[in-house]
């Protein structure tokens, strides 16, 4: 279900009573924050493939280049495909890419992302041919990947597709969890392919989180314009400044909304009113970086095995085997 509803004026505008729910409980620890998976309504969407194409920010042209290279190879491990579930596929490019090697077999292609705009962007870029049918799920991961397993795809395995370092987006348990759900939904014999960005210099990190464009900065921000926008609040967006920092302890970069100023904040539809001190943050999103046994570890623990995995400087693909 969209987080976003719209009425006519003069008319009442049904609140999206998830989003108000965890913005009152995520606003109210210590610290702040709000979960990163409402970060990309459809302007947060169109920002983050604007993000992709930074010359900052190189996980997605390394992540392009090996699809590109081993597209062919990871189809002859899969073979025969029946079903592709893709979580999260963005602008849809990398999946076209893919399935660009592929015949005029039938094939089932599901897409899962809580951004109607970027499933209707990933659906235009798949190619049409006969054979090919695509269904978009406008959810959860969590609730997607069920979705798309409870139709029969007879004939062969099942591909999940979790690109992009995606799962940097979850702590070590999140992603854990996520990784056996998506494990659960599949049979033995089914495949993930994952990708996932390593560490690299703290400069080209904060870099790549902090461009000098200020489109990550926008990104960010563009959260408070959200929760204004469909729970009533009145962030005064312009008094927030973006900041990102490298926390190697946990091998992860943060991003921060912090208030510039003293400042009094009512969220209505969340039942929250609150004073922000000047320097007080909203922690916004954690992208975790990986070396590559970590990778193969994650995999291992939530029930899959590895099979392949190729890396081009600082990103790595890794297949990997339900077991």
């Amino acid at each position: 279900m969209s987080m976003r509803h719209s009425a006519a004026p003069g008319t009442h505008r049904r609140v999206p009573e998830q989003f108000a729910a965890d913005v009152r409980y995520y606003l109210s620890l210590t610290p702040r924050q709000l979960p990163s998976r409402y970060l990309y309504d459809d302007l947060g969407s169109a920002l983050f493939e604007a993000i992709c194409r930074l010359p900052w920010y190189g996980v997605t042209r390394a992540e392009q280049r090996l699809l590109e290279t081993h597209g062919r190879t990871i189809l002859a491990r899969v073979d025969p495909l029946s079903a592709v579930v893709e979580l999260g596929p963005g602008s849809g490019d990398k999946l076209a890419t893919l399935l660009g090697g592929i015949g005029a077999d039938p094939l089932t292609v599901h897409l899962v992302d809580m951004s109607a705009a970027a499933l209707e962007s990933a659906r235009r870029a798949l190619p049409e041919r006969r054979g090919l049918v695509v269904r978009t799920h406008q959810t959860t991961y969590e609730v997607g990947v069920v979705e798309a397993m409870r139709e029969a795809h007879p004939g062969g395995a099942t591909l999940a597709l979790f690109l992009g370092s995606n799962i940097g987006n979850f702590d070590p348990p999140g992603s854990d969890e996520l990784l056996r759900r998506i494990r659960g939904a599949l049979t033995p014999g089914d495949f993930l392919l994952l990708g996932t960005d390593l560490v690299k210099p703290e400069r080209d990190l904060l870099l790549a989180y902090d461009d000098p464009l200020g489109v990550t900065a926008a990104f960010n921000r563009n959260l408070l314009v959200r929760v204004n926008r469909d729970l009533g609040a009145d962030f005064a967006v312009e008094a927030f400044a973006h900041r990102a920092l490298w926390n190697p302890e946990a091998s992860r970069v943060e991003m921060h909304l912090v208030s510039e100023r003293e400042q009094r904040v009512a969220v209505p539809s969340a039942g929250l009113e609150f004073t922000f001190a000047a320097g007080e943050a909203i922690w916004t999103e954690s992208s975790y970086k990986y070396r590559i046994g970590d990778v193969v570890a994650m995999i291992a623990r939530a029930g899959f095995a590895a099979v392949d995995q190729w890396t081009e400087g600082s990103f790595a693909l890794t297949l990997a085997r339900a077991v």
